[in-house]
């Protein structure tokens, strides 16, 4: 027989259990966020000139569609992108066995309504003379006529025709109308395409516009700006000089998938090639009293524009959504949302949250200057 165990050693392990629970069903205690060194700036009033930049692209001012008058099979192609053509260059061809069969029947035509008119003129010569001798009457004579005039009119008829046809056949070749650079092939060889069809875009030479797009609540803005000699300027992709523009076409309409406006400046004399990049920057004038932050102290939050706000007496960040006027270089103005005074977080605010500590950072030597 086993002994029975005394009742001081069931309490001990009925506690020894309850704590078991307790501490299977106790949560632990989160780990607070760590303290982080950030910069900050105190806020003052400055003043600033707003400056808006655009990307934009060059392009011709006319780009032509080149296409077949008529329908076929298309045999060649003489041209391919970047290609430069002249007036009356071949640029494709056509099938045209179809086309010089249909010229032949309207020559054949022709011929026949030919041979019929003669005929009918000879005729009436010597109706005329029967005429004359009283051995037909005035009503024959008439008919007569009238059948001469009938052919000659048929004789008409043929000779539009045979010219129509011969032009068709001639529109067999697609023919460059003016000087130009090829942008685009829309057809290749052994395609059947029907007439109208685009098939080489050809850019005209001449000038050349700088084509940009502009949000609908800035449209307003960009026209009343661009009055101004010299608050529209471009500046070509890897160029670090901005030249003056002029505003020559604004889009009656918005895009139906951006909702923003096409705009186009002309180039002028600007030497630019086609398809190149470039910015459109437009110059605003100078405003005072306004609030200016470095760009790294901006940041999106749930689609809202927001600063991260220091609280000197808990030293802890809140977030500020502010409103963005524009960029003056390489720093933001603040429309609203922040006032003089303010200390705002400028490094490191993409991992801070809200109501965390921080600490205002310290360079290493003025660290060390400060512990001396």
């Amino acid at each position: 027989m086993l002994p029975v165990p005394s009742q001081a050693l069931a309490q001990a392990l009925a506690l020894a259990v309850a704590a078991l629970l307790l501490a299977a069903c106790s949560k632990q205690a989160p780990t607070p966020e760590p303290e982080r060194a950030v910069r900050t700036v105190l806020l003052s009033a400055e003043s600033a000139g707003l400056t808006h930049e655009y990307a934009a692209e060059i392009r011709a001012r006319t780009e032509s569609r080149l296409s077949f008058r008529v329908g076929g099979k298309l045999l060649s192609r003489k041209v391919n992108v970047g290609d430069t053509v002249k007036p009356g260059q071949v640029l494709a061809q056509l099938d045209a066995q179809d086309l010089l069969l249909a010229q032949d029947g309207a020559k054949a035509s022709l011929l026949a309504a030919r041979v019929n008119r003669d005929q009918a003129g000879a005729d009436f010569k010597r109706f005329i003379e029967l005429k004359n001798q009283g051995f037909i009457s005035a009503a024959e004579l008439e008919r007569r006529d009238s059948a001469f005039k009938a052919a000659q009119a048929q004789l008409d008829q043929a000779k539009a025709q045979a010219s129509a046809q011969g032009n068709q056949a001639g529109y067999a070749q697609l023919v460059a109308d003016v000087a130009g650079v090829v942008t685009g092939v829309d057809a290749e060889p052994g395609m059947v395409v029907g007439a109208g069809t685009p098939v080489v875009r050809v850019a005209v030479n001449g000038p050349r516009d700088v084509v940009f797009t502009v949000p609908e609540d800035q449209l307003s803005a960009v026209r009343a700006a661009a009055a101004r000699p010299g608050a529209l300027k471009v500046r070509l992709w890897g160029d670090k000089q901005a030249r003056d523009v002029t505003l020559r076409e604004v889009s009656a309409a918005t895009d139906p998938v951006t909702r923003t406006f096409q705009l186009k400046a002309d180039a002028g004399s600007l030497d630019a090639k086609l398809g190149q990049t470039a910015s459109i920057i437009l110059e605003l004038p100078r405003t005072d009293q306004v609030i200016k932050l470095p760009l790294a102290a901006v940041l999106q939050q749930q689609g809202k524009t927001s600063v991260w706000v220091l609280d000197p007496a808990s030293m802890t960040v809140k977030a500020q959504p502010v409103q963005v006027a524009g960029a003056d270089g390489n720093e933001v103005v603040i429309a609203a949302g922040l006032k003089p005074g303010q200390e705002v977080v400028t490094a490191g605010v993409h991992v801070l949250t809200p109501g965390q500590k921080v600490g205002r950072y310290q360079s290493p030597k003025a660290a060390s200057a400060a512990s001396r």
